[in-house]
């Protein structure tokens, strides 16, 4: 008998917890950009597998870099994003 391979996840971890010298910080929007969607949501825990203390911590300093005009809130303020306009006819 053939049996197929599961497949196993990875084990997440937190970059945080890590990584202390990792700034988390309102100031880089570098860093924070790797947890937001393209379209702007805050990418939930279960996926970037950051602990709860810090992802909290993430969310506020993503509203405190928007808040700032370091980031984007949506998509459609970004520069490289074409907005769609109606063809006259």
């Amino acid at each position: 008998m053939a049996f197929k391979k599961k497949f196993t996840p990875r084990k997440k971890f937190c970059r945080f917890c890590a990584n202390p010298d990792l700034p988390l910080d309102y100031k880089r929007p570098d860093i924070l950009n790797d947890f937001v969607t393209e379209r702007g949501k805050i990418i939930a825990r279960r996926i970037t597998g950051t602990c709860a203390k810090h992802q909290r911590r993430l969310t506020t300093e993503i509203k405190r870099s928007r808040q700032m005009a370091l980031m984007f809130y949506t998509a459609v303020h970004a520069t490289y994003v074409q907005k769609r306009t109606k063809a006259a006819g």
